[in-house]
């Protein structure tokens, strides 16, 4: 199956900075965790890939078009649905409002279809109780939802949520997990996302960036394969560790070269991102 999302050599540059640095990935339908380090390009990347701006140089098609041509792009559009890291949301509307008004951008002109529609997603996001409040009233958790309700209206193909969970608390970050992975049956979804457990939970592939360039790109499952055997407890911090964190029961997790005779344990998501990001030679070896 041809992908949906394809890119090869992304360039993006703003002035002599190279944010993204040859950029080569594909996603088709199921969810693509964007992982990486603050910096890493992961916000430029979902900017591209939301057509809001454009790369300076290299290959992209998406839906199976070309964003570079005006009207590939507005097709493009048409089956996209964006929740960029800040949703650029009208504080004096109303959700309802707010909504009802992004839904008719999206070309939804028949009033009671389009209202349907707004009730649909209201629900999706658990808003329907706060559908007359206006937005300057509502909390961060609440505004989050709002935007992920905007990228929800017209049932896109693709989805491009830029840290979706941010802001929402526990019992709201399962709602929205659940809500994704039921989407994620006959679409694409691509999230950027500092919550590892959010990827290992949900994600089928995962990429991870660093300094502009994929270190890693293929199965979620074959991610955490990295750090088998690698991965080991003890009771004090190992100082010959890569990286060392205290656990739930008080023990530390290390991760690195294990010393003989070490308490191995079953490698994490979280355990091979760290590994693959402070160890060199391992990087190396998956970009």
């Amino acid at each position: 199956m041809e992908p949906v999302i394809a890119t090869r050599k992304l360039v993006k540059t703003f002035g002599r900075r190279h944010v993204l640095n040859g950029i080569s990935l594909s996603a088709g339908t199921g969810v693509t965790a964007v992982l990486g380090p603050n910096g890493a390009g992961k916000t430029t990347l979902m900017r591209v890939l939301a057509t809001t701006i454009a790369p300076t140089s290299g290959d992209l098609t998406l839906l199976g078009l070309d964003p570079h041509r005006l009207e590939e792009r507005t097709r493009i559009r048409r089956g996209l649905g964006y929740l960029p890291q800040e949703p650029a949301l009208y504080r004096s509307f109303t959700v309802f409002a707010f909504l009802d008004y992004i839904a008719l951008l999206k070309e939804l002109t028949d009033r009671r279809v389009r209202h349907a529609e707004v009730w649909r997603v209201l629900e999706a996001v658990d808003l329907t109780d706060v559908a007359t409040r206006k937005i300057r009233r509502l909390s961060a958790g609440m505004r989050q939802r709002i935007g992920l309700a905007q990228a929800l209206l017209g049932d896109p193909r693709l989805l491009v949520l830029d840290e979706p969970t941010d802001a929402l608390d526990p019992e709201q970050r399962l709602r929205c997990r659940t809500l994704l992975a039921g989407l994620a049956s006959d679409r694409v979804i691509v999230l950027s996302t500092h919550q590892l457990d959010e990827a290992a939970a949900l994600a089928d592939t995962t990429v991870v960036l660093d300094r502009g360039r994929v270190r890693f790109a293929g199965p979620t499952t074959g991610l955490t394969a990295l750090a088998t055997g690698r991965v080991w407890l003890s009771d004090v911090a190992d100082p010959t560790a890569l990286r060392t964190y205290a656990t739930e029961d008080g023990r530390y997790r290390n991760i690195g070269r294990p010393p003989t005779g070490s308490d191995i344990v079953p490698a994490r998501l979280q355990d091979s991102y760290f590994l693959l990001l402070g160890d060199t030679a391992t990087t190396r070896r998956v970009a």
